[in-house]
């Protein structure tokens, strides 16, 4: 949804969290059990019930028709697994065990958010903009070079004290040396 992507759960009950979304129009429900041809004109498909022949049957049906699918805790009927986010504005990071775990990827994305604080955002927004401004300048740093520049510590505390400013010019003056 957060890509804008149309929703239709399948099932013939909702859990409240689901209920919310239909009652606010923001998903398609069909109230009934799974029926071949359910699939017809998906993209994705995340098959998520309790009943190992219903999720076989989804991802028999997705794989004929070509669908991309995920059966949650099931890795051999998947084409594609889904792993556990942490998302600080542009700044991604995602935790995985290739499907063979949902909940363990989960457990350590949770054990790692307290680490990665609302400024990386902002971080990356200002990375941004001093890499574009070197750029219309006609200059490449090595990426070696990025690395010793980014020196986190001081650029986070700077940014989690809305001092956005100096930030800024301490990585400029760090990358500097390269130009």
């Amino acid at each position: 949804m957060e890509h804008d992507a149309r929703v239709e759960v399948v099932s013939p009950e909702l859990c409240p969290e689901l209920s919310q979304l239909a009652a606010a129009g923001a998903i398609k429900t069909t109230l009934r059990d799974y029926e071949t041809g359910d699939l017809e004109g998906a993209f994705v498909v995340v098959a998520a019930t309790a009943d190992g022949a219903t999720n076989r049957q989804v991802a028999d049906e997705a794989m004929k028709r070509g669908v991309l699918v995920n059966v949650v805790d099931t890795p051999e009927l998947c084409n594609f697994i889904i792993p556990s986010c942490l998302r600080r504005g542009a700044v991604t990071v995602a935790v995985s065990t290739g499907g063979k775990s949902p909940a363990l990827a989960r457990r350590i994305r949770t054990e790692l958010e307290p680490s990665f604080g609302h400024e990386y955002g902002p971080l990356a927004l200002m990375i941004e903009e001093v890499r574009s401004e070197l750029r219309q300048k006609g200059v490449t740093i090595p990426g070696e070079a990025w690395q010793r520049a980014l020196d986190l510590k001081p650029l986070l505390e700077m940014l989690r004290r809305g001092q956005r400013d100096k930030a800024k010019r301490r990585l400029q003056d760090s990358l500097g040396r390269y130009e």
